[in-house]
Order: structure tokens, then C-alpha cells, then sequence
């Protein structure tokens, strides 16, 4: 059966996440549902990241095996049309690929971003879109206490309780924390893998050494306590992206 690796962006406000799941209607479910729309099959798609209820995406990246030897372009165009009604899923790219190639183990690095809105007045169009802090940052001392964290790690102190991973050891290949346009901070987080809230757990961690209420060296004893209470509050869901998968 020809295989199709799918580009999509979405918006994860309206969906309980990437996954299908039984208490709402997710991304992969409407994706799916489009598809059996389109030629008429239930089929199943594969993703290379399973994003939390209200995280977005400007470069998720899934496979699906479909019967006909489509026209990339059509099944993209096609997608498109019937997810237009939904309002909140893209299909950015379709393309043929072999049928070795699979989004969630093919994968070498995921790329996410995450955006903090950081000024006094709330936001308006971007509400849901961006985590919004109203207290001045010091992006400097943000990305040097990111840097303590680069490297090869025990990262139990910044992942969800509920987190299903047999070893919560990872190699963080990048973070940095930089200014972004306007009032925007934005943290840059790149690895093979992630764990689940793992960068969510950061942002909230690095909130606090950018209000100067922890010290860097207090990031470094929470991450190497080893211990989920020692992390600082987990960030919402709002400002989360995943930004790019390499291959």
C-alpha cells in the first residue's frame, strides 16, 4: 500500500490533543475522519508526537497507508477541503514516501517553541496562543540557567506524574531562551525525544529564574533532586508548539 508522510499545523485549542481519545475529538481523529471522507477508507495516522490537549503545531509530521497511489498534491488538496470545515487542522504537505519510513521511530530530532507573552496588558488575539506573564523577565539569566540543563540528564523533576516512560533519561541537544518579536520571549527546546510536560515543566521553572525568584543554581538542585515536587508550576498548554521533526 502507498505511504504518505503528512506536514500538518493546527491549532490545539478546540481538540483534547494529538491522540485519539475517548473523552473529545483530536487531531488524529479529524485528520482520519477527512481521510475516510476523501477515498472512502478507515485507516490509521501515525504521529511523531503526541502533543497534550491545547498544545499547537506548525510542523507535526504523520504517515498513513492508503490503497490508491494518489497524486500527493490531490490528497493534500483534498484534506484540505473537507478540514476547512473543521477550521483548526492544515494540511501543509503530502508526499509519497517508502513504506520504511515511519513519522514516530524515522524520526532523529523534534523541534518545539514555546511563547511567553510578557507585558502588562493581557492578550487579545493571542489568547490561547501564548502563556501570558505579566511580570518583567530576565531572558538573560533564563538562558543561562537553560544552558545547566543541555546534555545527557535524569529529567524525573520535569515530567508529568502520568508520564509513561520507562527511563526518564534524555539528551537535550538545544534550549535557549531568547527575545522574540515584540513583547514575546520565546524558549527554543530541541531533542531526539521529550518527556510528557517536560518542556512545560521548563518553562515554569525558568519563569521563576526570570523573576529572580529562584537562582540558577537552584534549577540545577531540582534537576538533580530527581524529584517531581522540586519543579517549579508547569506551564500551560498555550504557548507550546511543535515547530519541526527532522529526518
Amino acid at each position: 500500500m502507498p505511504r504518505f508522510r503528512l506536514t500538518i499545523e493546527y491549532n490545539g485549542r478546540p481538540y483534547v490533543g494529538w491522540q485519539r481519545q475517548k473523552n473529545g475529538f483530536s487531531v488524529q481523529e479529524a485528520v482520519e475522519v477527512a481521510l475516510r471522507t476523501f477515498c472512502g477508507e478507515d485507516v490509521t495516522l501515525f504521529g511523531a508526537g503526541r502533543t497534550d490537549a491545547g498544545v499547537h503545531a506548525t510542523g507535526q509530521v504523520a504517515h498513513v497507508d492508503l490503497a490508491r497511489d494518489w497524486k500527493p498534491d490531490t490528497v493534500r488538496d483534498a484534506l484540505n477541503a473537507y478540514l476547512r470545515e473543521e477550521g483548526g487542522v492544515a494540511i501543509l504537505v503530502a508526499e509519497r514516501v517508502p513504506d520504511t519510513f515511519d513519522a514516530r521511530f524515522s524520526a532523529r530530532k523534534r523541534h518545539y517553541l514555546y511563547r511567553i507573552l510578557n507585558r502588562r496588558p493581557p492578550p487579545t488575539v493571542l489568547k490561547g496562543q501564548v502563556w501570558w506573564v505579566w511580570k518583567p523577565l530576565d531572558v538573560g539569566a533564563m538562558d543561562r540557567a537553560a544552558k545547566r540543563l543541555l546534555g545527557t540528564h535524569d529529567f524525573n523533576t520535569f515530567r508529568s506524574a502520568h508520564c509513561q516512560a520507562k527511563n526518564p533519561v534524555r539528551t537535550m541537544e538545544r534550549l535557549d531562551v531568547v527575545r522574540g518579536p515584540g513583547d514575546e520571549v520565546h524558549i527554543h527546546a530541541s531533542a531526539q525525544s521529550f518527556l510528557h510536560n517536560q518542556i512545560r515543566s521548563f518553562a515554569g521553572s525558568l519563569k521563576l529564574v526570570g523573576e529572580h525568584r529562584w537562582s540558577e543554581a537552584d534549577l540545577v538542585d531540582a534537576l538533580e533532586s530527581r524529584d517531581r515536587k522540586r519543579c517549579g508550576p508547569v506551564a500551560p498548554p498555550d504557548g507550546l508548539y511543535l515547530s519541526r521533526v527532522d529526518y
